[in-house]
């Protein structure tokens, strides 16, 4: 993607089944468990690199010692910060007693993070604040084991205030800011009184039933009780991913079936999707249960993630973005006037470039066909060199756009920090021929087009194509996300000025008031969930004149090479996800009543010059 944008989160979560023993028996280290945790995380960290935590439970630990440990890291490499210090406890004892690791028993009651319940986040800061205190996982304390907590998730909730409302809790200024603590409380709340209702033998189900359906949003969380209580559970209509996997000595979850497969080596039928509304619940004995938390609704799994979060190492994924540049092909041989000839196809690094795969294997299935098109009319006036050329006819690939390492700048006047920006990206010199070629380059979306228009656009310009058509591998993207994606401003949103745009200079401007006095009064009687009244902003126009305005938008002015865009349909997203359908950032068709909130809130921060969240 090559606009930055802060998304999803990631969880992990072991729960070992055997005692310590067995791991240094049959796998050779009492540190199986953390050696894991690690792995599944790092498998993961595409899905956060602002900030990391692990908590851990031990097991039968005697009264009066500790057994609910926590660690977290806002570091430039946060996992490999936790770990090292999880580690130098190790190393530590290793001075004074190196054979400290054949003792079980002894590595559990100096090691803080030996526990049988780990629970791992990676964090993305959704609301831009990287501190460490925002890292998961949070904890309550207790002086009763069932009443301790430690709480983990890959979320945004849209009614956190409700909630502290709900629960008799005058928020702190932390809180506020939080929807974990939000959330937290709640559960902490059915927590305390499903303990005092059954002391010793607390309905974990039974709390999370009363609690969850109480959460707007679209959430992955996992949880960790002092009693040695565990569980992961997923919102009802399954926005947010989950994935589990349960052996005679472990159960797993995780935000990645791939991340899983990979950690343990195990088949994709061996791990399997968490469904929405779903609880995995794991009590303090070990036994495992999969109990329904929340009535499923309609399935509106994020699509974002096939099309750009989730690792393309799950073989679904790979396939389905193989589909999406595939899809495209038809749009793209009707730009480029199926002149492959003088057409070169390639692709902004790096998450883009399994769709370009698939847009290439499209373009070659079309000129196959023209093979045997052409070869089949000559008739009996085949000869070997007209044989010899159309059969050596290629589809024209290059890898074009390079993206350089992460570039840092001091330099604070505007005018010199742009001409930095223009460097993030730079071109190979040479594979284009000048004022003849058209040069093709997809990318798996377009959200604010900045780096487009300040980077990429005039890096392509200097190798002089006849045009420059952008493609993205997603719909156009329309509408803010409230369910774990930094996208809450509409503002940012390059379709939503352009729709802005040509509003204005078809004198409809006023419209735009007449929305953001609805919005008012639907605020007003507190009905600002019932409609979203940003559609009608979109509602003028067909989706290719937003196209040829965003095109408009990219090219700079200096620029003189024509340039097009032109984007992934619905009809095709849902043609190469068909499992993931969660469309709302580009139908506006929100899964939950708190989207439409969001999204009306969002448009009348922008109507005032609000640059703040719709939520």
């Amino acid at each position: 993607m090559s606009d930055a944008i802060k998304h999803e989160c990631g969880l992990a979560f072991i729960r070992l089944r055997k005692p310590f023993s067995y791991y240094l028996q049959k796998y050779g280290t009492v540190l199986y468990g953390l050696n894991k945790l690690y792995l599944l995380m790092e498998k993961q960290h595409n899905r956060g690199q602002d900030g990391a935590g692990v908590a851990s439970v031990k097991l039968n630990i005697e009264p009066g010692h500790p057994f609910l440990h926590r660690i977290r890291s806002a570091n430039h490499q946060p996992i490999a910060d936790i770990f090292s210090k999880i580690m130098g406890e190790v190393k530590d004892l290793e001075l004074y007693q190196p054979d400290i690791t054949e003792h079980p028993g002894l590595m559990k009651g100096h090691i803080s993070h030996l526990g049988e319940l780990l629970l791992g986040h990676l964090r993305y800061g959704t609301q831009g604040r990287n501190l460490v205190e925002f890292c998961h996982p949070f904890i309550k304390r207790n002086t009763i084991p069932a009443r301790n907590l430690a709480l983990a998730g890959n979320f945004n909730l849209v009614n956190t205030d409700e909630l502290f409302d709900l629960i008799g809790i005058d928020p702190g200024e932390f809180q506020k800011q939080s929807d974990l603590a939000a959330m937290m409380e709640v559960i902490h709340h059915f927590l305390v009184r499903g303990d005092e209702a059954s002391p010793g033998s607390l309905d974990l189900a039974g709390v999370l039933k009363k609690a969850v359906p109480l959460f707007d949003g679209g959430f992955t969380v996992g949880g960790l009780l002092g009693n040695g209580d565990s569980f992961v559970f997923r919102d009802a209509h399954g926005i947010r991913p989950a994935y589990y996997y349960i052996s005679d000595d472990v159960v797993v979850a995780a935000s990645e079936r791939a991340a899983i497969r990979t950690v343990f080596n195990v088949g994709e039928n061996e791990v399997m999707e968490l469904m929405p509304g779903k609880g995995l619940i794991v009590k303090a004995d070990g036994s495992v249960a999969i109990e329904t938390i929340l009535e499923p609704k309609e399935r509106r799994a994020c699509s974002f993630e096939r099309i750009y979060f989730s690792r393309g190492s799950d073989e679904k994924i790979y396939r389905e973005r193989i589909a999406l540049g595939y899809n495209l092909s038809e749009q793209i041989l009707t730009a480029i006037n199926h002149d492959l000839k003088n057409t070169i196809f390639s692709f902004i690094p790096n998450t883009a470039e399994v769709a370009f795969y698939g847009l290439w294997k499209g373009m070659d299935d079309y000129l196959e066909s023209i093979k045997i098109q052409r070869i089949l009319s000559w008739g009996k006036e085949i000869t070997e060199d007209k044989l010899v050329e159309m059969l050596s006819r290629k589809i024209r690939v290059e890898k074009v756009a390079i993206k350089d390492v992460k570039m840092r700048t001091f330099i604070t006047a505007d005018s010199s920090r742009n001409e930095m920006v223009q460097h993030v990206y730079d071109v190979t010199y040479g594979t284009v021929k000048k004022d003849t070629d058209t040069l093709v380059v997809i990318d798996d979306s377009i959200v604010r087009g900045t780096t487009l228009k300040e980077s990429i656009i005039r890096m392509l310009a200097r190798l002089h194509p006849k045009k420059i058509i952008v493609v993205s591998s997603a719909p156009q993207i329309r509408y803010p996300d409230c369910y774990g994606i930094d996208m809450s401003k509409l503002g940012d949103f390059i379709a939503f000025r352009a729709a802005v745009d040509l509003m204005r200079e078809r004198g409809k401007e006023d419209c735009l008031l007449e929305l953001y006095e609805c919005c008012k009064e639907l605020a007003r009687t507190g009905q600002l969930h019932t409609e979203n009244v940003v559609q009608r902003v979109y509602k003028p126009f067909t989706a290719e004149e937003i196209a040829d305005k965003i095109a408009q938008l990219i090219t700079p002015p200096e620029i003189d090479t024509p340039v097009q865009v032109i984007f992934q349909t619905i009809e095709s997203l849902h043609k190469s996800c068909p499992t993931n359908t969660g469309d709302w950032y580009f139908t506006g068709d929100y899964p939950t009543p708190g989207g439409n909130r969001v999204v009306n809130k969002a448009f009348m921060n922008y109507m005032e010059g609000k640059n703040v969240r719709g939520y």
